[in-house]
């Protein structure tokens, strides 16, 4: 088997409230493969988030280890995590984060631009990834003129941009529609798989974390394999 392009061990995560210390995350372990597409399931409030912004780099943990790529990545300092970050993992938001005075060219062709790349050679890239999710008519639209299936489409092609290795995606589909969730599910899943990334979803759908890999539900702190 492959190394791990995620791997946590004993991930603990807790906050401070006005009651008092509230425990999220008590020692979470996870592995995620080049290729898989590892689905997430659980309550609001039972640290699905919690999780992938650590596993993003996002947030520190209050103990456990994250490693990508091989890499231990709990102890880096924040210009390394943000060099890991835009090298390495893309993300995909409930709510797209798209910027209203730029197209959907330019909203995808950003990371690319930030990473260094020619303008011609990021738009391109842009173009091509969506015309791929079925928006080569939509390009150059801002997002108030685009649907929400279709600005979240826009913001699927902008995390995956750079080619990241990790793909991390909090409710993707979860300010949608069933229909439309079902349609931007499944470009999100074939670009992810058209890509080799490894991606961790978190979703309340139970009928699109079927078409995944393997599936944890977060119970008590801890994951859980569930039954697709």
């Amino acid at each position: 088997m492959n190394e791990p392009v995620l791997s946590i061990r004993g991930l603990q995560r807790t906050y401070v409230t006005a009651a008092g210390q509230l425990p999220v995350l008590r020692g979470v372990d996870l592995d995620v493969q080049p290729g898989e597409i590892v689905g997430l399931i659980g309550p609001s409030g039972s640290g699905k988030s919690s999780l992938l912004h650590a596993a993003g780099l996002l947030e520190h943990p209050n103990g456990g280890r994250i490693s990508i790529l091989g890499t231990d990545c709990s102890n880096l300092g924040e210009r390394e995590r943000t060099r890991v970050r835009l090298a390495t993992i893309g993300f995909v938001y409930q709510f797209h984060h798209l910027l209203p005075e730029f197209s959907a060219l330019d909203n995808v062709a950003l990371p690319l631009l930030i990473a260094g790349q020619p303008k011609k050679a990021a738009q391109a890239r842009a173009r091509a990834l969506l015309t791929e999710l079925g928006l080569a008519e939509r390009v150059e639209h801002q997002p108030a003129q685009l649907s929400g299936g279709e600005q979240q489409r826009v913001a699927i092609a902008r995390a995956l941009a750079n080619s990241p290795r990790l793909l991390l995606a909090d409710e993707p589909t979860g300010n949608l529609d069933p229909g439309t969730s079902t349609t931007v599910f499944d470009a999100l899943y074939a670009l992810a798989r058209k890509q080799g990334v490894a991606a961790v979803v978190a979703t309340h759908n139970l009928e699109l974390a079927r078409h995944m890999d393997r599936v944890f539900a977060l119970k008590d702190g801890h994951l859980e394999p569930h039954a697709r």
